[in-house]
């Protein structure tokens, strides 16, 4: 019987996880989406940042609010360009690991006190 290619297995580890559907509560946002709103977080400290330079203009005169907001028309370039290089964190996969278990749960040895199913052979 033939499968169609997209139903057939691979051998790589990850087919299993490849098959499975993705919920939509775990699913990432598209790399459009993502792109977009880096724009728009770019865009609006950039924003911020002409507004600044400009109150630095303004306030001339009064030279400790001229400092701070030259100092934002001049650091904010930097941290918008890092903001959107940045994506979103990945996820954490949980990772199964062997894990010793409980000593309750631990079989016993076979010393003779526990029950033993027998088994037999029926002659037909």
């Amino acid at each position: 019987m033939s499968v169609a290619s997209s139903q057939q297995y691979t051998n790589r580890p990850s087919a299993k996880r490849d098959l499975e559907p993705a919920l939509i509560t775990a699913a990432e946002p598209s790399r459009a989406e993502q792109h977009e709103a880096r724009k728009r977080r770019y865009l609006l400290t950039m924003a911020f940042r002409g507004v600044s330079l400009v109150l630095a203009a303004a306030f001339y005169q009064t030279i400790w609010l001229m400092v701070i907001f030259a100092f934002f028309g001049t650091v904010l370039p930097w941290i918008a360009v890092v903001m959107a290089n940045d994506r979103p964190p990945k996820k954490k996969l949980d990772v199964n690991r062997y894990v010793v278990p409980r000593p309750d749960r631990i079989l016993e040895s076979g010393n003779g006190s526990s029950r033993v199913i027998e088994s037999r052979v029926i002659d037909v």
